[in-house]
């Protein structure tokens, strides 16, 4: 079954600002939905707010009939990459992906390596991710959210400081996530990304969420 995300009134002030205006949509496994807006619209408080990182004002997020902060804390079986990757500098890259992956124990060797192989990273690499550039990180960040196989992706900005042939990659790789009947969201700068890659645009803009 296709996974759902159904967003319902979904509100959200911070200091005394309203970042998140009575958000209200629903979004289906098979579609790559992309969010565009200026910095500050609210489009990292929405990704937070789906991922229950953040306590909601009033309005509910329900991913499969299950709402999330009340029924579950986090969406269940999710890739997640919200603004800047963070990795420990003093582990290599595939160090890192080690550990991320214990914390469920749902993958393997073989899993971390296809991850790191489809993002164009060095799996034998003993290179500290501190000596990382940023666009390794990046790279990084996407084998990170994608390597457990989730049913969900939430990206926030994926493409930063990526050179075209990374991003070549990454699109291939959304385009196959999203054959396999995941859902997806995309928040990017990268107006060519959204028009490559998602069947439905969104805005942000002053914390409103409306078609593009």
């Amino acid at each position: 079954m296709k996974r759902k995300i159904r967003l319902d009134g979904v509100t959200k002030s911070y200091k005394g600002i309203c970042v998140l205006d009575k958000v209200t949509e629903t979004f289906l496994g098979g579609n790559i939905y992309g969010i565009i807006g200026r910095n500050g619209s609210g489009k990292t408080m929405l990704f937070k707010a789906i991922c229950g990182f953040v306590k909601l004002d009033s309005g509910l997020v329900e991913i499969d009939d299950k709402v999330i902060g009340k029924d579950e804390d986090f969406p269940t079986n999710a890739g997640i990459m919200i603004e800047a990757p963070c990795f420990t500098g003093y582990l290599s890259g595939v160090q890192n992906l080690r550990n991320l992956a214990a914390i469920r124990g749902k993958i393997g060797e073989n899993e971390i390596k296809e991850a790191m192989n489809m993002v164009g990273l060095d799996y034998y690499s003993k290179k500290k991710v501190r000596q990382y550039s940023m666009g390794m990180r990046q790279r990084l960040g996407i084998a990170q959210a994608v390597m457990e196989n989730p049913d969900i992706l939430i990206l926030d900005e994926p493409t930063n400081a990526l050179d075209p042939e990374a991003i070549e990659d990454f699109r291939k790789i959304l385009k196959n996530e999203k054959e396999q009947g995941k859902v997806i969201l995309l928040a990017s700068h990268n107006r060519e990304d959204i028009d490559v890659l998602c069947d439905k645009v969104f805005k942000m803009d002053k914390g409103i969420l409306t078609r593009a």
